[in-house]
């Protein structure tokens, strides 16, 4: 990346290096504008202020080597605040979480409750986490997401080779994503695919939702029962497409909502998971991930942590207390 000589505080114009290329242009700035809030990073985009090779450009366009970026001066005076620093015990966290990590990707066991990137009302998630932590890294990108209260592995690209690889993957369908789920009921029909297709955006009660319609993307689920209670089941689930909420749209399609689902699943059910088996967040655990990349494969495994695991424990001291008294 290299500016041209333009005087101190003009517009400058910078050559897009190969470390940088397949990164996406509102990353960017935010790292190249230090202390610049997004919604201004957002302004000189929508005004065009902000051209890639002489033309506008959107946010999320992914940068390649070579591309000519320029970037009007920006005013960070008085008014604007310095960047956040996370809380120490996410930081702490987050450094305790690595499952894997090789010069091209990093695999975390990312907690419940966490987004991974910042958004309303967030001002950290993952990736602004592990950024602050590691001022030096030259790329580190999201290469996959998992909804906020889903817990498990998630991966990030440290090169853009990396990214593009793992992208160009997932596109392919050879990621293999494996994920825990506790749904509602006995589960009584064996290995089991559901193909609904889903549709996202949909605005019901002010919320945006997704929900299974004839016209919405294709998607498939592959359920495989893993231990069965009386009031619940555990699943093992795998993705062959990455849809928004795939899991727990599907599972809720078929009669079985994923336990302590706040959007889409059975709220009687939840206080009885809650108020009996002490569960207090959405169970769905994203538990392996085998990423093919550059000619290896690359197997992570998270186990469930110790609050699921007691769930899991009091289902079934639930069953065999049942079973003694017959």
């Amino acid at each position: 990346m290299s500016p041209d000589p333009a005087r101190p505080g003009g517009v400058r114009h910078l050559e897009i290096s190969p470390a940088h290329a397949g990164q996406r242009l509102d990353n960017f700035l935010l790292r190249e504008l230090k202390g610049a809030p997004k919604s201004l990073i957002y302004r000189i985009l929508r005004k065009g202020e902000v051209r890639l090779n002489g033309g506008r450009v959107q946010p999320d366009r992914r940068l390649q080597a070579g591309d000519v970026l320029r970037v009007p001066p920006v005013r960070l005076g008085q008014g604007v605040a310095q960047p956040l620093q996370p809380p120490a015990g996410l930081a702490d966290g987050l450094r305790q979480a690595v499952l894997y990590e090789d010069r091209d990707v990093l695999v975390l066991d990312k907690p419940a409750g966490l987004a991974v990137h910042k958004g309303s009302g967030v001002d950290f998630g993952v990736i602004e986490v592990l950024r602050a932590l590691r001022p030096k890294e030259p790329f580190l990108e999201l290469a996959h997401r998992l909804d906020r209260e889903t817990s498990g592995c998630l991966a990030l690209a440290r090169t853009p080779q990396a990214l593009r690889a793992i992208q160009d993957a997932l596109r392919a369908g050879r990621v293999e994503k494996r994920y825990l789920a506790l749904v509602r009921g006995r589960w009584n029909h064996g290995p089991r695919e559901v193909s609904l297709p889903l549709r996202r955006n949909v605005l019901r009660g002010g919320e945006r939702m997704v929900e299974v319609a004839d016209d919405g993307k294709p998607a498939l689920t592959r359920f495989r029962p893993v231990s069965l209670f009386k009031p619940a089941s555990l699943l093992e689930a795998r993705i062959a497409t990455g849809r928004t909420h795939q899991i727990r749209v599907h599972a809720a399609g078929i009669g079985h909502p994923l336990a302590g689902d706040a959007k889409y699943g059975d709220p009687a059910f939840d206080r009885l998971m809650v108020e009996r088996y002490g569960l207090r967040r959405s169970f769905l655990h994203a538990h392996s991930l085998v990423l093919p990349l550059g000619g290896r494969e690359i197997a992570v495994s998270a186990p469930l942590d110790l609050e699921l695991k007691a769930v899991l424990d009091r289902l079934g001291e639930g069953d065999s207390r049942e079973s003694a008294t017959r």
